[in-house]
């Protein structure tokens, strides 16, 4: 089992930055490719990013590519995400994933999840 915690999420204005980490617990973390999801109010779940095992690939979503990125320290077991430019329409719950396979798209593609965190962008 792989235990995922995320943390970092909050309040913020149009244009601004928030990075999101995902602690992870359990087994070894460097097995595992990780991805952001997120889920606005009466939306469906959307894929926002992904990061294979060592980190030196990585994987965007339309919407976010060019303001967000993932990243990952092994030695920390957490993956990241950086988001900067923040607009409205970001505002969501995000959580993180875990699989063995890189590259996944599909939520039910990831058998670990964490709870997820709000972000709240504001006008």
């Amino acid at each position: 089992q792989v235990q995922l915690v995320e943390s970092g999420g909050g309040l913020v204005q149009v244009g601004d930055s928030l990075r999101l980490s995902c602690a992870a617990s359990g087994r070894t973390f460097s097995n595992y490719a990780m991805a952001w999801f997120r889920q606005a109010p009466g939306k469906e779940r959307e894929f926002v990013a992904a990061i294979n095992w060592g980190g030196a690939t990585t994987y965007y979503s339309s919407s976010v590519k060019g303001r967000f990125t993932i990243s990952r320290d092994n030695a920390k077991s957490t993956v990241y995400l950086q988001m900067n430019n923040l607009r409205p329409e970001d505002t969501a719950i995000y959580n993180c994933a875990a699989t063995t396979v890189y590259l996944v798209i599909r939520y039910e593609g990831y058998p670990y999840r964490g709870q997820g965190t709000q972000v709240t962008v504001s006008s």
